[in-house]
């Protein structure tokens, strides 16, 4: 069954809805897989001029899917296909974003949470860190409020994302205040946004060409840890791991 619905387009904007509520929208190796092959349409089609990305349910993405998670390596080159594709993708946000999806979020050219959305890069908590998903949030992200968040895994919601530059703006009604953010993409040329989009994201693409490897291996020690496979266990078991205090 398919975790991605059809693409829906309209005037020059396609729509790309993560679907998959029974794990609430959690990156699986087929999501991944789904959506990067999305995208890749997307890119050769010259009918399109933007993507959205957005979702069902009352959650964006919970993070990798613990029961079946991406190769690191396909969630990295997920994550800068969107940052180096040649159109913009802009996030559509009513719902919580967890861990990974923030990397999901952060690689997107612009963002729109609603008052519904909700923040927290949980990782620490679980005997991890968020590593390959600093790849876009880094370059993105106030550093004062990164290191808060990435330390204490506390919630935020959209306004204090819209503050430390995870978002571009929190709006009360996110379609309302997305129309002229469309507006604005479908009357500039398509040459016109490559061009933009190479500018604005060149620090980005930078993080991923230095730093991918090393934060691909950082992960992957991580989750083989015994702190990780507690922390993970005590998540699935909905209990404390034995280091909270």
């Amino acid at each position: 069954m398919s975790r991605l619905a059809p693409p829906v387009h309209d005037r020059g904007i396609t729509t790309l809805t993560l679907d998959s509520p029974a794990n609430r929208n959690a990156l699986s190796a087929a999501l991944v897989g789904e959506l990067a092959t999305a995208l890749d349409a997307c890119a050769a089609d010259d009918t399109v001029r933007a993507v959205v990305l957005t979702h069902t349910g009352n959650t964006f993405c919970a993070g990798a899917d613990l029961t079946a998670p991406p190769d690191p390596h396909a969630l990295v080159a997920l994550m800068r296909r969107i940052v180096a594709l040649p159109k913009p993708v802009v996030a559509r946000v009513t719902g919580h974003v967890r861990a990974g999806g923030l990397g999901l979020l952060g690689a997107c050219d612009i963002s729109v949470a609603g008052p519904g959305a909700s923040f927290a890069l949980t990782e620490s908590r679980l005997g991890l860190a968020p590593a390959v998903i600093s790849l876009p949030l880094l370059p993105r992200t106030d550093p004062r409020a990164a290191a808060r968040y990435y330390l204490t895994g506390e919630r935020f919601d959209a306004t204090e994302a819209a503050r430390i530059g995870l978002v571009t703006l929190a709006a009360e009604e996110v379609d309302q205040d997305l129309a002229p953010v469309l507006d604005g993409l479908r009357k500039a040329s398509p040459q016109g946004l490559r061009a933009s989009k190479e500018l604005v994201t060149a620090t980005v693409l930078e993080s991923f060409d230095q730093h991918a490897e090393d934060l691909i291996a950082r992960s992957a020690a991580l989750f083989a840890s015994a702190d990780a496979r507690e922390g993970m266990t005590a998540f699935l078991e909905r209990r404390d791991p034995p280091w909270v205090l």
